[in-house]
């Protein structure tokens, strides 16, 4: 069965999302697919297979971007678990539309496609935002709950740091809701990355 144009291209806030796949390493908390079908105009986010670049590419095709100056990567799913489709969506939109183009991601994708993504990733998009949620490894099992176990936390942090090195547009998030003491350990990590940080507010919709 064939993916419709909306559970792939969504929008929401005034934004337009790419949501590529649903498959995901991780079982975060908070996370809001948890708690509903979809967000922002999207009726269903939920995919019945992984689109195909060609897919994707129709579901652009079909929308009109006047108004948007921004394209993002962040659906249901890690986008990095659909990496070959990423880069080529990501190359499509770069050579039609006048978009800035960013990933919001939970910062494994080393760990998921078994290689080092980066330098490719940051080649072919703008800004890459990368979920930290946690000051520590104890309570990132706690809250991500990634399938790769121990070894995520730090490499979600190499990730970051290898990205910082390629882009000046690397963004840590975390979620208000870990309350401020943990964010100001969140603040530190990010400080000694050299990456900012973003604390978004939870409000059972927000983007990755």
């Amino acid at each position: 069965m064939k993916n419709t144009n909306e559970e792939i291209l969504y929008t929401y806030k005034n934004k337009v999302y790419l949501n590529i796949t649903n498959k995901c390493p991780c079982a975060c908390t908070f996370c809001i697919r948890s708690k509903k079908d979809a967000i922002g105009e999207a009726s269903n986010l939920w995919l019945n297979h992984n689109p195909s670049f060609e897919e994707v590419k129709e579901a652009i095709d079909a929308f009109d971007f006047n108004g948007y100056n921004e394209i993002i990567f962040c659906g249901y799913g890690e986008p990095t678990n659909s990496f070959d489709v990423l880069v080529k969506t990501a190359q499509y939109i770069c050579s039609k539309l006048d978009l800035k183009i960013r990933v919001n991601t939970n910062g494994l994708g080393n760990l998921i496609n078994g290689k080092d993504i980066t330098e490719e990733l940051c080649k072919n998009v703008d800004a890459v935002s990368i979920s930290l949620n946690c000051s520590n490894k104890e309570d990132y099992l706690k809250t991500v709950r990634p399938k790769f176990g121990i070894e995520s936390f730090d490499a979600m942090l190499s990730f970051a740091k290898k990205c910082r090195a390629l882009t000046e547009n690397t963004v840590l998030s975390v979620v208000d809701v870990i309350g401020e003491e943990e964010i100001e350990k969140c603040k530190k990590i990010a400080e000694d990355l050299n990456i900012s940080l973003r604390v978004r507010k939870y409000d059972n919709s927000s983007d990755n």
